[in-house]
């Protein structure tokens, strides 16, 4: 999927744990859609909690992705106007052992699952949160056919259980 990539920064490991490189901005300025981040946000979950489909629209957001504690497994979705890859989703490894970050450009819709006891995702945002520019896709849309490694039904948000279908996203976009 054209802009989505998998930093892996440098890291050292000796007697007394790790020193990872979170990110360097000389490495970031080369990514379709980075601009300085605007915001940097933590959020906690248990097992089972499933958070997304999100963006924000009109004023889209760069995210950089990264697990503190735990492991999960992280979506995006395509709504980018005239990308190939519209309505197609990809889906990451993200875990608190391996020091890599994800960058989500501008126009992708992004959730995970925590498959692990508990995780910590920071997320570093281009633009600020604005709740009014909120955009949801339903998690389990036929449409999209995420395969989500669930061992049972996922813990969500009222927000994200009555969120719309791949459909009405394209439409609230304007691209369907």
């Amino acid at each position: 999927m054209r802009g989505l990539s998998l930093l892996t920064p440098p890291s050292a490991e000796d007697a007394r744990g790790r020193f990872t490189v979170a990110w360097r901005l000389e490495d970031l300025h080369g990514l379709e859609g980075f601009a300085p981040f605007a915001q940097c946000s933590l959020s906690e979950s248990r097992r089972g909690v499933l958070r997304g489909l999100h963006m924000q629209h009109p004023s889209q957001q760069g995210k950089l992705v990264r697990v503190t504690a735990g492991r999960i497994f992280d979506v995006v979705v395509d709504l980018r106007p005239g990308s190939p890859t519209l309505g197609q989703w990809r889906g990451t490894w993200l875990d608190a052992e391996q020091p890599g970050a994800l960058w989500i450009p501008p126009g992708l819709a992004h959730g995970f699952l925590v498959t692990s006891p508990r995780a910590s995702v920071l997320y570093q945002v281009t633009a600020p949160w604005d709740p009014g520019g909120e955009l949801a896709v339903r998690w389990d849309d036929p449409a999209l056919g995420i395969d989500w490694p669930l061992s049972a039904a996922p813990i969500l948000s009222e927000r994200d259980a009555a969120a719309p279908g791949l459909h009405a996203a394209l439409r609230a976009l304007g691209l369907h």
